[in-house]
């Protein structure tokens, strides 16, 4: 009897991979690094997606086929919350960028199947760092395939704009504007300190008009009073 395929909306397409995000601090320090930074540098942009881990099916009808990168951008996709990457529902969009970041774990076997997947299926730069041994490594698409980025210090990435370098064997990146990408705790407190900002310049800004309003109230009662001597106090200099 033969067997009837399963209906395409009723295909699984399962959301975790069962991997942990990263085997190590290290790993995952710098991923997020990448990942809100890179959510900065984006985040006027409507058309610019970045995820961690998510997992990319880039074929409709095959569950499969997917892989789930340690950072993924998208360009021409809206921002918003997703289960997976599924390709199809984005347009046909493959995310451009890939970055992976490496720990003790990743096998050889590993990297050579994710540089096939990410070369077959239309990724434009792919990155992988690894932060043990302070090694920074690069792929452009050319006429279908990956080439090398021969220098990888002082690289700009055609599509995100930034600038790769190693510093001490740790992974920097500068942004378009020259400014240096920062970890989460610089952040958490840039973004602090301008919510403080804000918040004085308001409490400022509720104090003058409080002030204001106490002078006129003063002014008005010392109008009541001049009236009520049968001074008017549009006379008064």
């Amino acid at each position: 009897m033969a067997v009837q395929p399963i209906p395409k909306n009723k295909i699984v397409y399962p959301e975790s991979d069962g991997k942990p995000m990263a085997d190590n601090t290290k790993q995952l320090e710098t991923i997020v690094y990448l990942y809100d930074n890179l959510c900065a540098l984006f985040a006027d942009r409507e058309d610019v997606f970045v995820a961690a881990d998510l997992l990319w099916y880039p074929v409709e009808g095959r569950p499969d086929i997917r892989t789930a990168p340690d950072v993924m951008v998208a360009f021409g996709r809206p921002k918003g919350h997703r289960d997976s990457y599924k390709q199809w529902e984005e347009g046909g969009i493959a995310p451009q960028v890939m970055f992976e970041v490496l720990s003790p774990g990743n096998r050889p076997s590993e990297l050579i199947e994710k540089f096939g997947f990410y070369e077959r299926y239309g990724v434009e730069e792919y990155y992988i760092y690894d932060p043990d041994r302070g090694i920074l490594e690069g792929w452009l698409r050319s006429d279908g395939h990956f080439s090398p980025v021969r220098e990888m210090e002082g690289w700009v990435s055609p599509r995100l704009g930034v600038r790769f370098t190693l510093e001490g064997g740790e992974l920097v990146l500068y942004r378009p504007d020259g400014e240096r990408f920062v970890p989460y705790v610089e952040l958490r407190r840039r973004l602090e300190q301008a919510q403080w900002v804000a918040e004085q310049a308001q409490r400022e800004a509720e104090q003058e008009r409080q002030r204001a309003l106490e002078a006129l109230q003063r002014a008005e009662r010392l109008a009541q009073r001049l009236r009520e001597l049968g001074i008017d106090p549009d006379q008064v200099s």
